[in-house]
């Protein structure tokens, strides 16, 4: 007989959510493309619960052309209308006209910085902030670095950037560790390694 995992009490609810968070939340990404799809996957939860947008999330690669962000910042209002239409998304006008927004603002910071992997790590001098959360309980909803990362955003253009949207969006890219220290995706030896 398995022994079941110990895993973040969030993602008990269902199988796609544990293999949501064993496989990838809060994993350091560096992938300029999968950072550019979970900004904006994160946008469109805001309001809702991740497993409605978790349960979409191939109907919004159908959508938005694999999140590409070359292709997306071409896109005409037309584009946009019609995506709107589509039920395989949340169809919220706000935040799929956003998507346009974002991938040209996105691009822009690539060619700033180089990458927008580069941008985002630079927040952290490449090292992921790694957390003893104990319970779920303890894990802020936002931080200090969430807001400024989101206040910089918003100054470049990004739309659905709050803090409370990029805190997420910093744990789903182990930028931030918050799992807690029982879950089996704990780093214990870098946790070893620092205390």
């Amino acid at each position: 007989m398995a022994v079941e995992k110990v895993r973040c009490g969030w993602c008990l609810g269902s199988d796609a959510y544990k293999a949501y968070h064993d496989e990838e939340w809060g994993r350091a990404q560096h992938d300029d493309g999968v950072l550019f799809e979970f900004l904006i996957l994160e946008g469109a939860q805001a309001g809702l619960s991740w497993s409605t947008i978790l349960g979409k999330r191939d109907g919004y690669r159908r959508v938005f052309a694999k999140f590409d962000a070359t292709k997306l910042a071409r896109w005409d209002d037309d584009c946009l209308e019609k995506a709107l239409l589509d039920t395989g998304i949340v169809r919220n006008r706000l935040k799929v006209w956003s998507v346009r927004t974002n991938a040209r603002a996105f691009l822009a910071v690539q060619k700033e910085f180089g990458s927008f992997d580069r941008y985002l790590w630079n927040w952290v001098d490449g090292k992921p902030v790694l957390n003893a959360r104990k319970d779920l309980k303890e894990v802020p909803a936002r931080t200090e670095l969430s807001d400024r990362i989101s206040k910089d955003l918003l100054k470049r253009g990004f739309k659905f950037v709050g803090s409370t949207i990029i805190y997420a969006y910093l744990q789903a890219m182990g930028v931030v560790n918050d799992h807690v220290v029982d879950c089996h995706r704990y780093p214990r030896k870098a946790a070893r390694a620092a205390g």
